[in-house]
């Protein structure tokens, strides 16, 4: 039985696939049980890492240290590609003032970090592992853990700074939660009220496309090709429906315009109001539930990657005299369709038409669920290389010894941001379902967090035994809540965000799941999660720069 033994004792390549296996389905189902309500979830997995290396159990360094930044790449990346579509389609006119109260958000925590590094002695480095666990930040832990590899500091050692990381962060899921708690105290917020003032505000709907059936009144324009109205209007715009002379059609633009015309507008809201002013008032006609209309409206899903990179006007066998493409969903995100959009896979297309014409669409479009069930490995291991040669790219400021580097984290990160949304003008396909990006992010963050663990338990009693352990716990606590609490009224007195903005903004500063799962599940909607793809990538760059800045600055 001596092979039995030394398959868990002796580092191996098949010891260490059992203790990963052992550590992270462990991990896996601790995060499932609630203690007071909450559950730390895959964090569990850190826990457990720990626990088995403070028993003595020990893996390969070189396999170790792999399985980590490859784990920790994974998930950035697969973080990126999801949130991407959603933060840049929300970098309007809020986004600046978010992201702002974000990054103060950042700036007070690292502020109240130097005060503590001063105060209390710690090495700056086991305040940076601190900061990161407070914030619940692993890509800062581990651009905290290689800015002291780089710069070869003495006096600390990467495992403390991870117990100083691991202390802090369960008290901080916990901190998170409690501040946006003592938020709603502080701002008398009531949620039915505040449900009932987003739906007054028309907030969820505010930037999808309407449909209004408008009776045309404009004598001006009978007579008048429909063509004239887009010109007139000059933006994007659908007419997917139209009574015309006692018929029900999908007009052309060469359709002639008749005393009478009833049409169904497709636009955002702001451009509806224009639409009234030009063609009429809205009619009680509703064209989708005549019975005399032979017209279908479904939803069809882009599946053939032969329709990809191209512009919707430029693709002749999707063109029917009968048939009008009216919506494009992408990302969670509902945008108007004009020539000039891309059709990418995975796009959700609402079409109008007869039969015969929504058949043809769909055969050419695909429509194939089962062809996007294998995400296309390719184009997102290219992404992974670039995001990793850009996170290693050097970048030297004044008075600095070492140049600095975005790492591993930010790197992919960054490159995932982008291919999101431009990869298909690079004819990169970096369509997952969401099960897919599910599994890689989650199985990435498993494989970074018992790597952690995994490396650093040994040292779990000492930092307890001499008193650091209970004061990391109090320094994070505080890094944790003074600035959510501060930023998040100031967010809502001068800022005049709501409540549920406010939760997903500082879920989002904080880049921390459970809180965004905790708020959303509050609301009973998806307006914190809007916020929280708006800051969450500009943070995460902020936190993995400031963890790497407070240690070439203050070593």
């Amino acid at each position: 039985m001596n092979w039995f033994t030394q398959l868990f004792t002796e580092p191996s390549v098949a010891q260490a696939v059992i203790m990963y296996a052992l550590v992270i389905a462990s991990g896996i189902a601790l995060g499932k049980v609630k203690f007071f309500g909450i559950s730390f979830g895959i964090t569990w997995v850190l826990f457990i890492g720990l626990l088995f290396s403070y028993f003595g159990i020990t893996i390969n360094k070189e396999t170790e240290h792999f399985v980590k930044e490859f784990g920790l790449i994974l998930f950035v990346y697969a973080v990126g590609l999801q949130v991407g579509p959603g933060f840049f389609a929300s970098l309007k006119k809020s986004a600046l003032g978010n992201n702002a109260l974000a990054a103060s958000v950042v700036l007070i925590g690292v502020i109240i970090t130097l005060v503590f590094f001063y105060i209390s002695g710690n090495h700056i480095a086991i305040m940076a592992g601190v900061m990161s666990g407070a914030v619940t930040n692993t890509p800062g832990l581990a651009a905290a853990q290689a800015a002291v590899k780089d710069l070869q500091v003495t006096g600390v050692d990467n495992s403390t700074i991870t117990l100083a990381y691991a202390v802090a962060y369960p008290f901080a899921v916990i901190g998170i939660i409690l501040s946006l708690i003592l938020l709603k105290k502080i701002l008398r917020i009531n949620i039915d009220d505040e449900r009932e003032l987003h739906r007054k505000l028309n907030f969820i709907q505010s930037n999808r496309p309407l449909s209004v059936h408008i009776k045309l009144e404009n004598k001006q324009l009978i007579g008048q090709p429909v063509r004239m109205i887009f010109k007139m209007l000059n933006e994007p715009v659908i007419i997917s429906r139209m009574f015309h002379n006692g018929s029900i059609i999908t007009p052309t633009p060469d359709t002639v315009l008749s005393e009478g015309d009833v049409m169904q507008f497709v636009a955002s809201k702001k451009l509806m109001e224009k639409i009234k002013l030009l063609v009429g008032t809205e009619s009680e006609m509703n064209l989708r539930t005549e019975p005399s209309s032979n017209l279908l409206s479904r939803q069809i899903v882009i599946t053939r990657k032969e329709i990809t990179h191209k512009r919707l006007g430029d693709i002749p066998e999707i063109q029917h005299e009968t048939l009008t493409i009216t919506r494009i969903k992408r990302a969670g995100i509902e945008m108007v369709a004009n020539g000039n959009i891309l059709f990418q896979l995975g796009d959700t297309v609402t079409v109008v038409g007869t039969e015969d014409s929504v058949k043809q669409f769909t055969a050419v479009v695909g429509n194939s669920l089962k062809r996007l069930e294998a995400p296309d490995l390719g184009p997102i291991f290219m992404g992974i290389v670039l995001g990793v040669i850009l996170g290693s790219i050097p970048f030297y400021i004044p008075s600095i010894p070492i140049p600095v580097k975005i790492g591993m984290a930010g790197g992919p990160l960054i490159i995932a941001l982008f291919l999101s949304r431009f990869g298909n003008h690079l004819y990169l396909n970096n369509y997952t379902t969401n099960s897919a990006n599910l599994i890689i992010r989650e199985l990435g963050i498993a494989l970074f967090l018992a790597s952690v663990g995994l490396s650093s338990g040994h040292n779990l009693a000492a930092a307890f035994s001499n008193g650091s352990g209970y004061r990391w716990i109090v320094m994070g606590i505080t890094i944790t809540m003074v600035p959510l609490l501060v930023m998040g009224i100031v967010a809502s007195k001068f800022f005049r965000k709501t409540y549920f903005e406010i939760c997903g903004l500082l879920a989002g500063a904080c880049t921390d799941p459970p809180a965004l799962a905790f708020a959303l599940k509050m609301a009973g909607n998806d307006i914190p999660s809007s916020t929280y793809a708006t800051v969450y990538p500009l943070t995460m760059i902020l936190r993995i720069l400031a963890a790497q800045l407070l240690i070439l600055f203050f070593t």
